[in-house]
């Protein structure tokens, strides 16, 4: 009995695998892999044109959404740099990089444009979070709670400045800032105790108690700044609380966790957005 030998795919098997590896890299290269970032830059962006829409607004909206995409292969090409390497990835990741970051300074010039210099003073003032979250990208230390609250505080300003664009007070601006800065607070300290208890090591939850205090005085500061925070305030104490329970329960999937927060997110921006308009 003669063993019969393996079947050859032929040249198109062949050229298949290195495209499939090549979009592989370039998956890898443009895709995000932190799954709630979305919605954390997302937020911002509705919430923005929800309590004030307007087309420079937009712009920056879309902007903030390509700085979210640009922050991966930017994240490499810096990685790769301080390692003194350069690899096929880190080419990759540059002309990435450049391809998003182009639109997106295009898209600020024209909100600039088409709206108040005002709209540039929350940019500015979350320059240095920004910053933060950059440097602990380029040490590959972004998972650190540090980074990751800077990032999401800083990506919060993105609201403010539409606002801002669309002819909103500063106070009002920077009060769906520190509402989203409440929401960040309360809800990346309790998503990581949660996966903590998940993988089954150890976790305090009275570290996460005062998150959910900080998250609510933050609430508490929007309604000082405009009163017409005060639903959204009201959303994010409710977060607290959740969080505060869920935390004492037995923890749920991580993918669980994550559509809750994803629902969570979307519920508060919205009712801080309906509170505006009442």
């Amino acid at each position: 009995m003669t063993t019969r030998p393996p079947i050859d795919g032929g040249p198109g098997e062949a050229a298949a695998r290195p495209a499939a590896a090549e979009r592989s890299l370039l998956r890898s290269v443009a895709v995000p892999s932190e799954h709630g970032g979305w919605g954390l830059t997302v937020e911002p962006v509705v919430l923005g044109l929800l309590v004030r829409p307007g087309v420079a607004g937009a712009a920056l909206g879309v902007a903030a959404v390509l700085a979210f995409l640009a922050r991966t292969p930017l994240k490499l090409a810096l990685v790769d740099r301080r390692r003194h390497r350069r690899l096929e990835r880190t080419r990759l990741a540059e002309r990435v990089a450049v391809a998003e970051i182009v639109p997106l300074v295009a898209l600020v010039v024209f909100a600039a444009a088409r709206s108040h210099p005002s709209f540039w003073i929350p940019l500015a003032a979350a320059a240095p979070l920004v910053a933060v979250q950059l440097w602990f990208d380029m040490a590959s230390r972004s998972r650190r709670l540090l980074p990751e609250l800077a990032g999401s505080i800083g990506i919060g300003a993105v609201a403010a400045s539409i606002v801002l664009a669309g002819g909103g007070s500063g106070r009002l601006a920077m009060g769906t800032w520190a509402i989203l800065g409440a929401r960040a607070v309360a809800s990346i300290p309790f998503v990581r105790l949660q996966i903590t208890r998940f993988r089954h090591h150890p976790a305090s939850v009275e570290a996460d108690d005062w998150s959910q205090t900080a998250a609510v005085c933050l609430a508490s500061g929007a309604v000082l700044l405009d009163r017409r925070l005060v639903l959204g305030a009201f959303a994010v104490v409710a977060l607290c609380i959740f969080h505060g329970a869920a935390a004492r329960r037995p923890v749920p999937r991580p993918k669980i966790i994550g559509f809750q927060q994803l629902f969570l997110g979307l519920a508060l921006t919205l009712l801080t957005a309906l509170g505006t308009h009442l």
